[in-house]
């Protein structure tokens, strides 16, 4: 199969990047270790989302059972990984969490797993696009009182909200899914097959790729998002993300956790 692949990795605003690339043979996967609520840091100052990204991407390295499996097995390294750091597993501001999205490649079809909002994108030869899963923006309310209170608020969303945050955390795994250890995960695991007829392309990525959007409640636009791809490729879908947020240090027009957020995305072209 003639394929290239691109790839895009770049930090935030925050020290480090807590998304993580997965390319191995016909395995390819994004992560995106969620920020942490608490100030505890681990062995070279990792925070629990860069660990439980990294320890996911690297039961997904694996490759030897199936992709739903592989999510399970993650979240049980994810949670023997805290327990072995005495966390207190029963308080979800304390738990390590990512999303994931990961494809593995056959000679017909391939296949997928998805779970949080890191997502997959399909776009046909004629330019149409697919997104596997439906997008469930979990943020969306905190982002709405943000948006009424950021006017005159004087700290950041993650100190001005910090207790809404915390609130939304707490749904981790009721309302939406999260590799963070607990065995809710399994209802919230999306997996499927697809096969490559008319497929010309395959993205995928975490949320730091999303265009950023001034009203929290309106859907995502996948449909400016594909078509920025299509004109420039992953870099220049990049550039106009980063040119918008640049325009909008604050958050305030475009309202979102942080200026720059990080950003794992992987394009498969055929």
């Amino acid at each position: 199969m003639n394929m290239q692949v691109d790839t895009l990795f770049e930090k935030g605003a925050g020290q480090l990047n807590e998304d993580f690339c997965l390319i191995d043979n016909n395995l390819f996967g994004v992560f995106d270790g969620a920020t942490s609520l608490t100030e505890r840091v681990y062995e070279n100052g990792h925070t629990g989302g860069f660990l439980a990204a990294r320890i996911a991407s690297e039961t997904f390295r694996q490759n030897n059972d199936s992709l739903v499996n592989l999510t399970q097995k993650a979240n049980t390294a994810i949670a023997a990984a805290m327990a072995a750091r005495e966390i207190d597993l029963d308080d979800k501001v304390e738990l390590w969490s990512t999303s994931a999205a990961v494809v593995r490649l056959h000679h017909d079809f391939f296949e997928w797993v998805q779970i949080g909002d890191c997502l997959i994108m399909v776009i046909y030869q004629d330019g149409t696009h697919r997104i596997l899963t439906e997008n469930f923006d979990q943020d969306f309310e905190t982002l709405q009182i943000w948006q009424k209170a950021s006017a005159t608020a004087d700290n950041t969303i993650l100190s001005a909200l910090k207790d809404q945050i915390a609130t939304v955390r707490r749904r981790m795994n009721i309302s939406y899914g999260a590799l963070n250890g607990e065995n809710a995960l399994s209802s919230f695991i999306n997996s499927g097959t697809f096969d490559y007829q008319g497929i010309q392309h395959i993205l995928i990525f975490t949320d730091g790729l999303f265009v950023p959007k001034k009203d929290p409640g309106d859907r995502d636009d996948f449909d400016l998002f594909s078509r920025l791809f299509q004109k420039g490729g992953l870099p220049h879908l990049k550039d106009i993300v980063r040119d918008i947020e640049r325009s909008d240090v604050a958050c305030r027009e475009y309202p979102r956790f942080k200026p720059h957020d990080d950003i794992a995305a992987i394009s498969l072209s055929f």
